[in-house]
């Protein structure tokens, strides 16, 4: 039988990246987004798996249940099966200010995609995942090391990286591992900008870097594919930073 894995965010970018990579490893795919992302799902069923795409608004938590009752439609419709086995908490925004001019708003906007978003996603998730299946978190290098504009951000993903430890102690009488990958700046449509800002932002990161270069979103999905594995069977609670040595 088939493992399924739920990825949030799943239509660019790292998500996209961590889909197909677990594709590739023989996993089907619920593709979830705010928009009902087609693209991807042909591309994953292009590699031999089955793929749907159910659409989702993280931020707003009052949907969830009308989500997983989809989610389970699907599950039974495509898969005969009641349980997914992995689920991938990517879905993130980008908000870059510096601490004293952030707005309200925009922290909110913040807190509920990348914490209350995840924290209740997941909540409401655990009747879902199958015993023994994995939960993999998307954090941030910016945890570890500070860079000016990403507070609120980094703050986000700090709490992330405590909830991980807490799921992991919770649910290890299930067998379910929980993880944190936390990726260092990397080419997406999130850094796009900072990049095109700042002409020598790639080389003062390449130069300090260990491995001499900038991430790429093909760097991150073989981490969580690995974790999703059976190899990894031993490994929870734990925050793996994958950032070719930033920083150091």
């Amino acid at each position: 039988m088939s493992k399924i894995a739920l990825v949030t965010g799943a239509n660019r970018g790292l998500g996209k990246n961590i889909a197909l990579s677990l594709a590739k490893d023989g996993v089907d795919i619920i593709v979830v987004n705010r928009s009902k992302a087609t693209d991807i799902v042909d591309e994953i069923k292009a590699l031999g798996r089955k793929a749907v795409a159910v659409p989702l608004d993280i931020a707003d938590t009052s949907s969830f249940d009308t989500f997983y009752k989809e989610v389970a439609a699907q599950l039974t419709s495509e898969w005969g099966r009641q349980q997914f086995d992995y689920l991938v908490n990517n879905a993130g925004i980008d908000a870059h200010s510096l601490f004293h001019e952030t707005r309200e708003e925009a922290f909110d906007s913040l807190m509920n995609v990348h914490f209350k978003g995840v924290y209740f996603l997941t909540q409401k998730a655990l009747p879902f995942i199958a015993d023994g299946g994995r939960i993999v978190n998307l954090s941030t290098g910016l945890t570890r090391f500070a860079t000016p504009g990403y507070a609120a951000y980094a703050s986000m993903k700090g709490a992330i990286e405590v909830l991980t430890k807490y799921l992991a102690k919770e649910l290890g009488s299930r067998g379910i591992t929980v993880n944190a990958v936390a990726p260092g700046i990397t080419h997406t449509d999130f850094t796009k900008a900072a990049f095109a800002h700042n002409p020598q932002l790639e080389t003062f990161m390449s130069n300090s870097t260990a491995l001499g270069r900038v991430g790429l979103p093909e760097d991150i999905g073989g981490i969580v594919r690995f974790l999703c594995s059976e190899e990894a069977r031993w490994i929870t609670a734990q925050r793996i930073e994958a950032s070719g040595g930033l920083f150091l």
